[in-house]
């Protein structure tokens, strides 16, 4: 646990601001922004892989998907706590260097737009810190650990959400390459966030005997809650990705036309 933590805590903001130092090096003409926004894409996929791969060991391991029990599903939480909190931090810095006046200082001011700009994604992850830690840790026992792994993989999609950024960061939203990620994005965010819950309730069912309607009245009603609050901002995100398919959709179809 204390090894696990230590090393998130050096590694997620140490290759964070090695990778923009490095940037800053060999691209000087490139903003400190985009280094910091390259650079926090990064990390972030980085995370979602280990993640992505922790959650499918404990899944393929959990055959009994109330008690059998992975070192994973308790482990990865470890790595996951310094993450966030970097997260938390990396996200004001990048909206500090890009809404920073002329003094360049940290008013209370920015800090507040940043909070209103970027509420929903605070929200986020102060709940999983807050919420879910306590509860995969401590409240839920020694059972679970497949319900754990299951929601490890809704970082399946990160890498290709990151990549989008970091092509647009690039200027290549008119390419192939981007067009193509943005379609596993949508397929990707829409298997691993949003029918992820489904499967959760489903396996219940199965496991107990009960169908897949039956299997939310066989649960705590605050799991069902926990559930709700999960996947709502899921849905939220989800429409935003498929406003911007849409767009760009149309756009293809304008030129085309054109």
């Amino acid at each position: 646990m204390l090894l696990t933590l230590a090393c998130g805590s050096l590694f997620y903001p140490g290759f964070f601001v090695l990778c923009a130092w490095r940037l800053h090096q060999k691209l000087p003409q490139w903003p400190v922004i985009d280094c910091l926004t390259f650079s926090n894409r990064l990390v972030s996929s980085i995370q979602a892989v280990l993640a992505t791969v922790s959650g499918f060991t404990v899944i393929l391991n959990c055959k009994d998907v109330i008690t059998d029990r992975h070192w994973l599903a308790r482990e990865y939480i470890w790595a996951l706590i310094p993450y966030m909190t970097y997260d938390l931090g990396a996200m004001y810095i990048c909206y500090w260097y890009r809404y920073r006046g002329e003094d360049k200082k940290h008013t209370l001011a920015i800090f507040r737009n940043f909070i209103k700009h970027d509420r929903l994604m605070l929200m986020h992850h102060i709940f999983i810190l807050v919420v879910l830690v306590p509860i995969t840790q401590v409240l839920r026992g020694k059972r679970g650990d497949f319900f754990v792994g299951c929601i490890f993989t809704a970082e399946f999609s990160t890498p290709f959400v990151s990549l989008g950024r970091i092509l647009i960061l690039l200027k290549q939203q008119h390419t192939l390459v981007y067009k193509v990620n943005g379609f596993l994005t949508l397929g990707t965010f829409f298997t691993c966030r949003i029918l992820l819950f489904p499967f959760m309730y489903w396996s219940y069912g199965r496991q107990i005997g009960v169908s897949f309607l039956q299997s939310p009245f066989h649960i705590p009603f605050m799991c069902n809650v926990i559930n709700a609050v999960l996947i709502a901002p899921q849905l939220y995100w989800f429409s935003l990705l498929c406003r911007k398919a849409a767009q760009m959709f149309d756009n293809s179809q304008a030129k085309k036309d054109s």
